[in-house]
């Protein structure tokens, strides 16, 4: 019986497979690390072919430990988003890097065209602004400097990363589903496909972008030779809107955290796209049967890479797992603060050429003290966010937390603390891949909704907000000296 969910969840600094039941279980999980290119700074590159060999390794171990392709009822993809992939149809290989959503090389282009009066009529058509986050500036560089890719004419593939993949795995289904087409800068989400005027506004060759799907439904199926028989791609979404569908934000106004590589808070706002007055973006939650759910969203480029930063290269820890400890050792963060801007600053300031600080230095400052700083710029860039979304009239009333960062209960503690709300960490907080999982349970009829799919979620922890009114108010003052000196 095919009553197992294979979730391909292709992220950042890693590429996994992982398995789960019906019920929602992680059966198990394979991963693999992926390599991150620097040419200069401010530029973040992969390796698409490599991100296909992994990914393919690791959904082969997932299948094998299922017992088979004929046990995997279905596929779900969800990925890192924005990044963008160029390839040539007639093979699927690369024709030149990916370039990645953290990646800053388009910021002088984004100004031009900040300065030439074209970020209204953007915002107004996708939800987003012009930032060199977003794919569509990215794909006019690279058909700008890179001559491979126009040289490749009618060949030419561009997607982001789960059109990619969809191609390699189905044998040439060009396609991407409505979450990642929204984060491109490229779409009209209003009216659901491309805009020749954004295309054109950019240099995105409109031929060589995938068509439009749902995030859930029937919508490829792998060769047979990659699994031993072919497994029907049922769901896909990007991480952020995946996240959001696992932790059950399923009603107006529910609002999700992710800590991952960055930061990302999405409220679903239903059926209604909010025009945000406060460079809050709004973006297509997922679209099911045609029908579109819309979320607001806030996005922060550095949070778990902040940790990543301070073990790699500084030397200030050797495992993550370290970081709480460090942070229970002092009573407080000794003035110190990390303004972690070392891609740039994204909501509410977006601010590309930012560079981070870390301020309030003395003799007296310890490693622990710099180590807590870190932790607590996750909270103090989570209330920056926290005071656009209520000026755009979306409070929150409750946050449910996620991702790798918030087994930390430290952080999920101050987060409560900082922001004076009740923090809701489900026990199983890889829900990114779990979102997958729902969509492609719904996909697959399993499921006839994401609200009859959502008790795949299971239980959650809550974290109450115990901190001194006088605390907050002085930490959240040095924070924004700290932030006023970067800015």
């Amino acid at each position: 019986m095919s009553n197992r969910i294979l979730v391909i969840d292709e992220g950042t600094t890693s590429t996994r497979a992982m398995l789960f039941g019906i019920d929602g279980a992680c059966l198990g999980s394979a991963q693999r690390p992926l390599t991150q290119h620097y040419p200069a700074p401010g530029l973040v590159e992969h390796d698409a072919g490599e991100i296909w060999r992994l990914t393919l390794a690791c959904a082969r171990e997932m299948v094998a430990q299922a017992g088979g392709a004929d046990k995997i009822a279905a596929i779900g993809i969800t990925n890192q988003r924005e990044t963008v992939v160029f390839w040539d149809r007639r093979t699927g290989e690369p024709l030149a890097p990916a370039i990645v959503w953290q990646d800053r090389r388009t910021a002088d282009m984004c100004e031009a065209l900040k300065a030439r009066g074209e970020e209204t009529g953007v915002q107004a058509k996708t939800g987003l602004l012009l930032d060199p986050y977003f794919s569509g500036s990215k794909i006019g560089w690279a058909m700008a400097h890179w001559p491979a890719l126009k040289a490749a004419g009618e060949h030419l593939a561009v997607g982001t990363v789960e059109s990619y993949l969809v191609f390699r795995l189905t044998g040439g289904l060009h396609v991407s589903d409505a979450s990642n087409a929204s984060r491109t800068g490229l779409m009209d989400i209003d009216a659901g496909d491309w805009d020749e005027g954004l295309c054109a506004l950019f240099g995105a060759p409109r031929a060589a972008l995938p068509a439009i799907v749902d995030c859930a439904g029937r919508l490829g199926e792998t060769l047979p030779e990659h699994f031993g028989a072919a497994i029907p791609i049922c769901g896909m979404a990007g991480d952020q809107q995946a996240a959001l569908i696992g932790q059950a934000c399923l009603g107006t106004g529910q609002t999700k955290a992710t800590f991952g590589t960055g930061a990302f808070v999405l409220t679903q706002t239903g059926k209604v796209r909010v025009h945000s007055r406060h460079r809050l973006l709004s973006t297509i939650a997922w679209r099911i049967d045609g029908v579109v759910s819309y979320a607001l969203e806030g996005s922060v480029f550095v949070a778990g890479s902040l940790i990543q930063w301070l073990r790699d290269d500084l030397g200030l820890i050797v495992s993550a797992a370290e970081t709480e400890g460090l942070a229970r050792d002092v009573p407080d963060n000794g003035g110190v603060y990390v303004v972690p801007a070392l891609s740039g600053l994204g909501a509410p300031h977006w601010r590309p050429n930012a560079r981070g600080a870390i301020s309030g230095l003395s003799f007296a400052a310890k490693k622990a003290h710099v180590v807590r700083a870190a932790l607590e710029a996750m909270a103090h860039q989570t209330h920056d966010l926290k005071t656009a979304f209520a000026a755009d009239g979306a409070d929150w009333a409750e946050l449910r937390v996620d991702g790798g960062m918030v087994a930390n209960a430290w952080i999920a503690q101050d987060l409560a603390d900082v922001l004076a709300l009740e923090v809701e960490r489900p026990a199983f907080v890889e829900t990114t891949a779990l979102g997958a999982a729902m969509l492609a349970a719904v996909g697959a009829g399993i499921y006839p909704d994401l609200a009859a799919a959502a008790v795949m979620r299971g239980a959650a922890e809550r974290f109450t907000p115990a901190m001194a009114g006088e605390v907050r108010s002085a930490r959240l003052d040095g924070w924004a000296a700290a932030l006023a000196r970067v800015l």
